[in-house]
């Protein structure tokens, strides 16, 4: 995927000025920092695991619920 930023000087310019311009132009389109998030590559998680830790959270939610029910915990 290719991103084209593009900065033109005006003459009372300084060079700093259009590389501050430039710097904030890259930033704002999101090209460093998609680069930086795929220099590691991570695995998705099988569909095995990700089925468990959904058992597992469901059953915390109805284990906190049942406690809330007998007003063991405090509402949030």
């Amino acid at each position: 995927m290719a991103i084209n930023v593009e900065i033109t000087k005006s003459n009372n310019e300084n060079a700093a000025s259009v590389l501050r311009r430039f710097v904030k132009k890259v930033r704002n389109a999101g090209f460093l920092q998609e680069v930086r998030n795929k220099r590691y590559y991570t695995r998705k998680p099988s569909a095995l695991r990700r089925k468990n830790s959904k058992i597992v959270v469901l059953a915390r939610t109805a284990a906190y619920e049942d406690d809330r029910k007998m007003g063991k915990t405090e509402e949030k």
